[in-house]
């Protein structure tokens, strides 16, 4: 059942995914299964395994929900042929909690008491025959326990009202209303105005459920949770308010076949449909929708976060370099770390260009005696607090040593205050002060992004939309897949990576990795991969996991520097032995290669799409799949937001990615938006269409707000600019002046930002 389902959803065979699932099941990671599985999988690519492993988690737990219901169900002596074919044929969590709802165990509840009173007939008798007077037949039902006939109507009523809420397809027909129809709402607690102010573009905001995008859906529920908004569904828009009767009413009555007209209990049951909705369905629907809205909300908030997360990772590394790094401050001074090729430390020190000391010159001698000295390369700058004075600095740097070819470049330096105070970072620079150890990640994450921002805990680098909303356990999950696949699909080179990358590789943990550096350590250099079984614990399962995506150069094996699984070196020889070609003459040897058919080399283990992969390897051997390293270039003489104008156009660094746009770094120390609708002439539905972080693009400033710290930018160089914004007088409210840059939101809509926005994005649709 569950194999026909996904194989259903992903539109593929389920012999495929019934492989993939032996697979998992078996301890084999996406990664593995994606590049060295394919005959088994008919070659379902790592996006598609990882929707299958995630739906496989899910469906796996609705069956063990649906067994414990089921036995529930049945140690209650009520379970009908017919409900166990419901509760099997239930496809969601939803539905079959639904089902359970009548028979689930819960606390006394009024209409159980009623039952209990013998009201149970007057409610099935109203119900029944309307034609029945209700107070000449509640008095039929007096005893010690009721009272009176208002007693006995409201007990009957209780027992209807719980009856009707727990119809299962009664509260799908009114869920699926509501999913289409109700609008979430949302207006400002009264004299949290000034304090909530980061909100108020909700303050008074109403829209579709069914429209709302995450961010925004987000941003009401953290203002709901810091008390600043009240945050509810209407399930009558349009209509006055209060409501006399909600459409859910009539979905009720028609579902129950109840058609009001003057007969005795008509009122009487009027009633009780009134009540089933007002008090029992809607704010049962209220919770349940918008727990909805936001699982859905965080599930796109956690799959930008994870694609921003990819572009940073699989950034274009500048390569191994002599790198200087410098980590901006002013009181503290700028840390300055200089590593050498493969990234190891080979000085630092400390320079107080700027205020209060402003030793300008004393720094710059200090910079060119060490880039002499070692012969530096690159100088990587953290886009911190005065990045743009070190910029400067720096660009007098490299004026004063022309024979080095010194390239600068700003970086975003998201992160290495974390990595600075980790323990990571205490057993790999022991001998380091602490506000020195960012100055080196700066340097390292310049030559290889990759391997440094892996020591980072991905939450901690900056680039997710209202992260710290979303369930932290499923983006720790999301992220961990992401810097999983990026790792595996660059290579590792074994005796050069730190812990943190190997821990990473597909069938590796860190206690292995730790175990790896320590043999490194104590042996010396791998020569060949199959010594990695010399390892503790380090045993066949996980060599065969990790092998492939492990790179050995100048080894024993040429193919141990390539990702030619060891297992597959057997089809290498059969190619060495048609062609008399030694395996170093068959490496880049297009020519050759291409004259090879993949047939001729297939047998029982490796079919055509292995063979096309290792022909393909042996052509461009470890080839990197990330893009050419490339720099962007600040605008001298702007460096804060009071330097922009509008018209200005400008090159910059895509510093994140939400659905509404992109946040652009220009050197401001504030990223401007680019709103999706002045990305392109062309309609968009996702600015991923168009860029991605990390991304060198050019910008047009279209308005500047100073005091709220909003930029605008766009990416259309026809644009015509607008006026910038107006000074009030007032200062921008604290929530805003400290916002951080990763939690930011679109424009509100009834600004001038929105009002440019909106108006290009009616252009773009035309």
């Amino acid at each position: 059942m569950i194999i026909q389902t996904i194989a259903a959803e992903l539109q593929v065979k389920p012999e495929q995914v019934d492989a993939a699932v032996n697979l998992l099941d078996g301890g084999a990671t996406v990664p593995f299964i994606a590049r060295y599985r394919k005959e088994a999988t008919m070659g379902l690519d790592d996006a598609q395994l990882r929707t299958l492993e995630q739906r496989l988690g899910y469906l796996r737990e609705l069956e063990d929900r649906r067994q414990v219901i089921l036995k529930s169900i049945s140690e209650q002596e009520k379970l009908t042929p017919e409900l166990a074919k419901q509760i099997g044929q239930a496809s969601s969590k939803t539905e079959l909690e639904d089902l359970y709802l009548p028979y689930k165990p819960k606390r006394r509840t009024k209409g159980q008491i009623a039952i209990e009173q013998g009201l149970g007939p007057l409610a099935d008798a109203l119900f029944a025959n309307p034609m029945l007077e209700p107070e000449s037949e509640a008095s039929k039902y007096l005893s010690d326990d009721v009272s009176d006939t208002k007693a006995a109507l409201d007990g009957a009523k209780f027992i209807l009202m719980e009856r009707f809420a727990e119809d299962a397809a009664l509260l799908q027909k009114v869920r699926h209303y509501l999913s289409g129809h109700a609008f979430i709402s949302s207006k400002v607690v009264s004299g949290k105005e000034q304090e909530g102010a980061k909100f108020a573009d909700y303050f008074e905001h109403s829209e579709k459920l069914l429209k709302t995008p995450s961010h925004r859906a987000l941003a009401m529920f953290r203002g709901r949770n810091e008390g600043v908004l009240h945050v509810s569904m209407d399930a009558d828009p349009g209509a006055e308010q209060p409501v006399r009767q909600s459409h859910c009413e009539q979905i009720i009555a028609d579902h129950l076949g109840l058609k009001f007209s003057n007969r005795p209990a008509d009122s009487w049951l009027h009633s009780v449909v009134q009540w089933t909705w007002k008090i029992k369905i809607q704010l049962h629907m209220e919770t349940e929708l918008f727990s909805t809205l936001r699982e859905q909300a965080e599930q796109e908030a956690i799959a930008v976060f994870a694609k921003n997360l990819n572009d940073l990772l699989m950034a274009a590394p500048a390569g191994p370099k002599v790198t200087m790094g410098l980590d901006p401050g002013l009181r503290t001074g700028v840390k300055v770390a200089v590593v050498d090729a493969t990234g190891k430390v080979v000085d630092t020190n400390t320079i107080y260009p700027h205020a209060p000391q402003n030793q300008w010159d004393k720094a710059l001698r200090t910079l060119v005696a060490l880039c002499q000295q070692h012969k530096v390369q690159l100088i990587s700058i953290g886009n911190g607090t005065a990045s743009r004075e070190t910029d400067k600095l720096a660009g007098e740097l490299v004026k004063a040593l022309p024979e080095l070819r010194l390239n600068k470049i700003m970086i975003s330096e998201a992160g290495a205050s974390v990595y600075s105070a980790s323990e990571l970072a205490s057993n790999e620079l022991p001998d380091l002060d602490v506000s020195l150890r960012g100055a080196v990640s700066i340097a390292r994450r310049l030559q290889d992004p990759l391997a440094e921002l892996v020591k980072i805990e991905p939450k901690a680098i900056g680039v997710g939309q209202y992260q710290h909303d979303v369930s932290q356990s499923q983006l720790g999950k999301s992220l961990d897949a992401v810097v999983e696949d990026c790792v595996n699909a660059v290579g590792v080179d074994l005796n050069t990576a730190s812990v943190s990358l190997l821990s990473h590789v597909s069938g590796l943990n860190k206690t292995l990795a730790q175990n790896i550096v320590r043999y490194r350590d104590s042996h010396g250099a791998f020569n060949e991969r199959k010594a990695l079984l010399n390892v503790e614990r380090l045993g066949p399962k996980a060599f065969e996991q990790a092998a492939g995506f492990l790179r050995i150069a100048n080894g024993n094996n040429p193919l141990d520097a390539s990702s030619v699984h060891p297992e597959a070196y057997p089809v290498v020889e059969k190619i060495v032995q048609n062609t008399g070609a030694a395996v170093n003459d068959l490496i880049g040897n297009t020519e050759l290669l291409k004259k090879l058919k993949p047939e001729q080399f297939t047998d029982e283990h490796f079919g055509v799409p292995t063979v096309r992969d290792i022909l393909k390897e042996l052509d461009k051997p470890g080839r990197d799949p990330r893009p050419e390293f490339k720099t962007a270039s600040f605008k001298e003489g702007v460096e804060k937001i009071s330097d922009l104008k509008p018209g200005m156009i400008l090159e910059g660094v895509v510093s994140n990615v939400a659905n509404f746009g992109a946040f652009v770094d220009v050197g401001v120390h504030q990223d401007g938006l680019v709103h999706i609708s002045a990305m392109t002439n062309k309609f968009i539905s996702d600015p991923r269409e168009v860029v991605k972080a990390g991304d060198i693009v050019k910008v047009k400033v279209l308005e500047v707000d100073v005091q709220r710290k909003r930029i605008s930018f766009t990416m259309r160089m026809d644009d015509e600019v607008m006026a910038s914004a107006k000074p009030t007088g007032k200062p921008a409210p604290k929530a805003l002046q400290h916002q951080p840059k990763r939690e930011r939101s679109a424009p509100p809509a009834n600004t001038a930002f929105g009002n440019a926005f909106a108006e290009a994005f009616a252009k773009a649709k035309k």
